[in-house]
């Protein structure tokens, strides 16, 4: 039952309530790294690691001090703290080990600090009364299904290049275009609204 339970909510955060194509939560991100498969693939990657850090770290935060102390009122300021420092972790790593990812991610690394899918899928977590395990696992699907919309993103943009567009359209409004389409396959096959 716990097990159905976890799947249930794996599923969700992978693409019931996917942040970016059902939830349009990390669209910066999603429109500005998305013109090479390697910067998404990297973009993605660092998500991940922030969204289940956070979701933990922040589960740990508000159970143990901030509820017990009375101050749950400070729990979006204690989230985005969290949030921030899980950042500077990875832009301090990646700088590190991965210099061609650093200059390719440019400023969108360090604006996972106010990427709105983060802090969502924290405040979600809270919202919905996860337990730890849930919190967990809630926070690694939400990454992993902006990974995959990520990719399949970045992908379309590398293969539309080859493809001949009106000038009017190519670029930002053609992203728009295809994140569109992709939306519309996501609801759809998922039953999101059902019609």
């Amino acid at each position: 039952m716990a097990e159905d339970a976890l799947f249930s909510i794996f599923m969700d955060g992978l693409f019931i309530k996917n942040f970016l194509l059902i939830q349009f939560l990390g669209l910066c991100s999603f429109v500005g790294v998305t013109k090479d498969i390697k910067s998404a693939a990297g973009m993605s990657g660092a998500v991940v690691f922030v969204m289940a850090m956070a979701s933990t770290v922040s589960y740990l935060l508000y159970t143990y001090i901030l509820v017990p102390t009375k101050m749950e009122f400070l729990d979006l300021i204690s989230f985005i703290v969290v949030i921030a420092a899980l950042v500077q972790l990875v832009e301090f790593v990646v700088r590190k080990n991965i210099p061609s990812l650093y200059r390719s991610l440019g400023i969108y690394l360090p604006l996972i600090t106010t990427n709105c899918a983060v802090l969502g899928a924290v405040i979600l977590n809270e919202n919905a009364g996860y337990n730890f395990a849930q919190s967990v696992v809630f926070g690694t699907s939400a990454g992993l299904g902006y990974t995959i919309v990520m990719l399949m993103m970045a992908g379309i943009r590398e293969r539309s290049t080859f493809v001949n567009v009106p000038s009017a359209i190519r670029g930002l409004p053609q992203a728009f275009f295809i994140a569109l389409m992709l939306s519309m396959a996501f609801v759809n096959y998922f039953w999101v609204i059902p019609i």
